[in-house]
């Protein structure tokens, strides 16, 4: 019974990392196909086309920028709907949570077009912040929902027992129901930042090609049919939410009842 979950680690691990690993031998050699029997070639000539390039930072700054604005408004946004769900008297709750979700089952393509009308009326179109309106149809909903959800399994019994002591609404929301709701903030956080920076229709409908971000430059580089630039890129791409996660972690360890040496100290 011991081994089989060692088996499924060393199974998941494997299906995961293995791909990387040719990812990253790919990206540090020569273009290379397997049939070809021919060896690698090791050189760092595809990250110097990459890094070269003057769009690519312009498009990590902005692509940095725009993920975090959009999962800062989905924290708020999901905090407080969330908790209106769980802990509000509502009559018909199904069909708002059913109209909270919708987005989710209308395609986000047909959402933007009928958006862009609006924006450009508005003056939103082609802007950073018509762009962060948009990311935040397809990954608001699930906020909500992971929240809702958190809520839920705290139950209202322990939402009530810091108005009873006294609390005010942002002492209770800091020192209580966010350190509470970590495990929630670490899966909004992983699943709105891969969901932002992955957009590339709606970003180039609502942006009109003038808020440049990540997937608008990686589809020029499709263009030089480069395995190895592909694969630098690529990597590239994969390490920016796992550096943007890695920073959303050290502000969750700042709340209240972290794990750190320092505070355990007496």
């Amino acid at each position: 019974m011991n081994q089989r979950p060692r088996l499924f680690l060393v199974i998941t691990l494997l299906f995961f990392l293995l791909p990387v690993l040719i990812l990253a031998a790919q990206s540090f050699s020569a273009p290379w196909r397997f049939p070809s029997g021919s060896g690698l070639d090791w050189e760092l000539g595809s990250y110097e086309q990459l890094l070269q390039s003057p769009m690519l930072w312009k498009a990590t700054f902005t692509s940095i920028w725009i993920g975090f604005i959009v999962l800062m408004l989905n924290v708020v946004i999901g905090v407080f709907t969330g908790k209106a769900l769980t802990t509000v008297p509502l009559k018909g709750r199904p069909w708002v949570e059913a109209l909270l979700l919708s987005p989710i089952l209308i395609p986000v393509l047909a959402i933007a077009m009928g958006l862009h009308i609006f924006m450009i009326r508005a003056g939103l179109a082609d802007t950073i912040l018509g762009v962060i309106i948009i990311h935040l149809v397809p990954t608001v909903p699930y906020s909500i929902k992971i929240f809702h959800n958190s809520y839920q399994q705290i139950g209202r019994a322990m939402l009530e027992q810091p108005h009873i002591l006294g609390s005010g609404f942002f002492r209770q929301l800091f020192t209580i129901e966010l350190p509470l709701l970590k495990p929630a903030l670490r899966s909004v956080t992983f699943l709105t930042i891969v969901i932002s920076l992955s957009q590339y229709a709606i970003t180039a409908i609502i942006g009109g090609g003038r808020v440049l971000t990540l997937p608008l430059v990686f589809f020029p580089f499709l263009e030089s049919a480069d395995a190895s630039v592909m694969s630098a890129f690529s990597l590239w791409f994969a390490v920016i939410p796992v550096v943007m996660y890695t920073l959303v972690e050290a502000v969750i360890l700042l709340l209240p009842y972290s794990r750190l040496p320092w505070r355990n100290k007496r």
